[in-house]
Parts: C-alpha cells; sequence; structure tokens
C-alpha cells in the first residue's frame, strides 16, 4: 500500500514565515503540494517558497489587521483555487507576570491568537474544499498555565473553543487543533526579557511542566505534514485533537532546562 502525501494538494500555511509554520510550508511544498504561505515578513516568506522548491505564493499579512484577513482569503484563493489543507501556526504573547500584564498585552495575545485566526478562517471558507483540513496550532499550556504566559495559555483556550465552534457550525469541513509542546528553533522567545524567562523556568520547573527533552522544529513539521498527507486522503475521518510534545519526562530544576536547550541547540 502506498502512503498518501500532501502531492497535488493545495496547502495554505498561515504563520510561514519562521518555526513550526515556516518548517511546514518547506516540508509540504518538498512534498509536492501547491503552497501558498501568509506571514508579516515578505523576505522570510520568499525563503520559505525557495527552500520549499521555489513554487509557491506568498501572501503578506498582519493578522491584527481585519482587512489583511479578508485579503488572505481572497489572495489565498486566487493562488490555489479550492484549498484542500490550511495549517495555521501563527502565535505571540509577551513574557510578564499575570499581574504585570498590560492591555496591549492581552490586546496582541488575542488579535493575533484567536480573532485573527478565526477572522482568516472565515475569509478562507468559500475556498474550502468539501472535507478540507483546517488544523490550528494551540500549546500544551491550555489547562496547565505557565507562569509569564498567562495570557497566551488564555488565548490559545479560547481559540480550541472556537475550533470546537466550528466544528459544529461547518461539518463540511474537519477543523483540528494542534496541542504543541516545547520546540526549537522558533522565534516565538525572541522578544522575552531573559532575567524574567530565567525566574519563570524555575516556576515551569517547580510545577512540573519542563520537559528534559525539547523538539526539533523540522521534526515537529515531518510528524504533521505525514499525518495530515494522510489524512487528506480519507475525507471521513477527522482528526480532532492532536497532542505533540516531548516523551521525555519532566525535570526539576533550572539548570536542566538549561541543559535540554542547549543539546538542541537554544542558549537560555
Amino acid at each position: 500500500m502506498t502512503v498518501p502525501t500532501l502531492a497535488g494538494r493545495r496547502v495554505l500555511v498561515v504563520g510561514a514565515s519562521s518555526g513550526i509554520g515556516q518548517a511546514f510550508a518547506v516540508r509540504a511544498g518538498q512534498a509536492g503540494a501547491k503552497i501558498a504561505v501568509v506571514g508579516r515578513r515578505e523576505d522570510r516568506l520568499r525563503e520559505s517558497i525557495d527552500q520549499a522548491g521555489g513554487g509557491g505564493t506568498a501572501i503578506v499579512a498582519d493578522l491584527r489587521d481585519a482587512d489583511d484577513c479578508a485579503r488572505v482569503g481572497a489572495e489565498a484563493a486566487a493562488a490555489l483555487g479550492t484549498i484542500d489543507l490550511v495549517f495555521i501556526a501563527a502565535g505571540a504573547a509577551a513574557l510578564r507576570w499575570v499581574d504585570e500584564t498590560t492591555a496591549d498585552d492581552w490586546a496582541v495575545a488575542f488579535e493575533t491568537n484567536v480573532i485573527g485566526v478565526n477572522l482568516v478562517i472565515k475569509a478562507l471558507c468559500p475556498a474550502l474544499e468539501p472535507g478540507a483540513i483546517v488544523a490550528a496550532c494551540s500549546s500544551e499550556s491550555v489547562g496547565h498555565p505557565h507562569s509569564g504566559l498567562v495570557p497566551y495559555g488564555a488565548s490559545k483556550a479560547a481559540l480550541e473553543e472556537t475550533l470546537r465552534g466550528w466544528r459544529i457550525e461547518h461539518p463540511e469541513f474537519r477543523f483540528s487543533c494542534v496541542a504543541v509542546g516545547a520546540t526549537v528553533p522558533t522565534d516565538f522567545g525572541n522578544a522575552f526579557d531573559p532575567e524574567t524567562l530565567n525566574q519563570a523556568m524555575e516556576l515551569w520547573a517547580r510545577h512540573g511542566l519542563a520537559r528534559a527533552d525539547i523538539m526539533r522544529t523540522d521534526e515537529v513539521a515531518d510528524v504533521l505534514v505525514g499525518t495530515f498527507g494522510i489524512a487528506a486522503a480519507y475525507p471521513g475521518v477527522g482528526i480532532e485533537h492532536l497532542t505533540v510534545r516531548s516523551p521525555a519526562g519532566v525535570i526539576g530544576g533550572t539548570e536542566g532546562m538549561r541543559n535540554a536547550a542547549a543539546e538542541n541547540g537554544l542558549t537560555l
């Protein structure tokens, strides 16, 4: 039996400028998918297309802009026609204690991770093939608040609830939530304050929220591209919730976290 892949599928990746989104777009293109990629940085989107094999469409957009979200729908439809798979990996957060979190911090998290994602899905609905998969990345922190990332976790919890709503109201499509654990390299924490991060890591370890190993971004992308490649071939099967995290056990101290990070090429 030949294992189905994304070859020949029409795939839109939102958040393809870096991290899992970029790796997913590259792997999908290399697998033979026709791709369009969405992000705020055009140069990074072009890099993704080049690494994928040179074919694809770059759509520059900011999920915090409602007009941009609507434009993504129109431009994706023009580039791909009908769409078989949407993979949404966009995410934003500040690292700040909840009692110090500003209104803008809350707004960035929810406008990007919840409102923007839902507006993009709305704009894409007319172009989705019946049985199309709409997969959005959540976080393993949902239900397990991480100190310093409370608004992020709350926004991802809201995202998961909206995906359940989409699933009920639009059963003609398949909505999938992908909860992702710690992964490197990504740009997610580039702006985090090192001192705050160190304090947060101590709390994560104390509460059993830190694992002894960190997943590699390219490996996560390989697993997800393979999984959705198979799922695309079987429209009668839904993947409603998928958790992707390191199988390593938890660790009990900041030093262990630093060692795990260093082994994966990340400096904390």
